[in-house]
């Protein structure tokens, strides 16, 4: 078990070698998501129109002046070295936006480039986390928050979120024995998947919690750019206290569509800073010269079009909940996040069977709760990916068959 035979000529004789796998690389196994992408190619190869609202990957393109620094950085021969630190051009671009955007005041050793927010959490861990420690992540939560702790081998225990409770940690209800073993607790707002945000005074409690109990707060800010109905995203670093027990992820991914670079910032506490820094410095040479030009055009150039994305991902999310509500499905309106988190219709036994059963049907595709944890079941989540009139458009799709197959909701 766990091995796989190959045969290796050696002077006419075959020897089989087997290799071993780690108990990390038998985890991972074939999931639903590449079920849906494989009747994806089949549906798409019958000639039929597939509406890809899966994956958060926008399809907005970035601002011509961003692509315009990465063409002119492209062009020198310098820029494709090492760059094994962040030039002082790129934390003073992230000082600035800071201070612009957040009123935050960060100087250069609260701030380290990382290849995107998601290697950030595949290695955060082992900045704080001996084998066996304890980590606590929200359920339903974005999967990277479990995963990167667990390939630290650190210990994940779950805060579960109630819609009753708009999906907030209720803080002074876990359990305290595991507030003291942990080491450091996960948080995101506005969160992926359940499209729901937080205020303040949940992050004074935090701060407060994390202080009570030693923990690290690792707090996931990639969507403060994309919050509706006049909400306006802060950062968690602007809590009075907050840099003494935390760290706060920030990308340019999904605000500025930069997901192919992969440039993200850790930022806050100093000495938290500096032991992850260590570490990352043992398995990465330093975020390319070219994209650290791409993000500094991006912190330093006009912004006006990050608003502008945000209205449209606004009337994109509008288009949807409003059509799918007037069909009858009760599906909540997003605060934030380039998302809509819907309740699977009770007519069917869980998520990844209303999603398998929806693409077949209608050819819209979609997440299922189930990748979000135990208690994401029963929901699906949809990426705002696709135009007004595509979306109106699936929402047909959606509708007729509802009607052909009388399904109740």
């Amino acid at each position: 078990m766990g091995a796989h035979s190959y045969g290796t000529a050696c002077a006419g004789m075959v020897i089989n070698v087997e290799i071993q796998y780690s108990e990390k690389a038998k985890f991972f196994k074939p999931n639903i998501f590449n079920i849906l992408n494989e009747r994806k190619a089949e549906i798409e190869k019958k000639g039929v129109k597939v509406y890809d609202l899966f994956v958060g990957t926008p399809d907005f393109s970035p601002a011509p002046h961003v692509m315009e620094a990465v063409v002119e950085a492209a062009k020198n021969p310098e820029n494709y070295k090492y760059s094994l630190v962040d030039t002082d051009e790129l934390k003073e671009a992230v000082i600035g936006w800071y201070k612009r955007r957040y009123d935050v005041e960060l100087n250069r050793e609260e701030i380290m480039s990382i290849n995107g927010s998601q290697e950030g959490f595949a290695h955060v861990a082992m900045t704080v986390c001996n084998p066996g420690d304890l980590v606590l992540v929200p359920n339903p939560g974005y999967p990277i928050f479990e995963v990167g702790p667990y390939l630290n081998d650190a210990v994940v225990d779950y805060y579960e979120l109630d819609p009753d409770n708009h999906y907030m940690p209720v803080l002074d209800k876990i359990d305290e024995e595991k507030a003291k073993r942990a080491k450091m607790i996960v948080v995101s707002y506005p969160l992926n998947p359940t499209c729901t945000c937080a205020d303040r005074e949940f992050y004074e409690k935090l701060v407060t919690f994390a202080r009570k109990y030693n923990i690290l707060v690792v707090h996931d800010n990639a969507y403060s750019e994309i919050e509706y109905d006049g909400r306006r995203g802060f950062s968690f670093l602007s809590v009075p206290g907050a840099k003494e027990v935390g760290i706060e992820f920030n990308s340019l991914s999904k605000t500025y569509n930069l997901t192919g670079l992969r440039i993200s910032f850790a930022l806050g506490n100093a000495e938290v800073i500096r032991h992850f820094k260590t570490i990352r410095s043992q398995f990465d040479y330093g975020t390319s010269y070219i994209v650290q030009k791409a993000a500094v055009a991006a912190l330093n150039g006009p912004q006006e079009g990050v608003a502008l994305q945000q209205q449209a991902y606004q009337r994109r999310r509008d288009a949807l909940c409003n059509g799918l509500n007037s069909i009858g499905w009760r599906v909540p309106y997003s605060e934030g996040t380039m998302f809509v988190w819907a309740p699977v219709p009770e007519h069917f036994k869980n998520s990844d069977e209303f999603c398998i059963q929806m693409l077949e049907n209608t050819g819209v595709l979609c997440t299922p709760g189930s990748a979000f944890g135990s208690l994401g079941e029963n929901h699906v989540r949809f990426a705002l990916v696709l135009d007004e009139a595509a979306i109106a458009e699936a929402v047909e799709k959606i509708a007729g068959w509802f009607e052909r197959e009388h399904i109740e909701l």
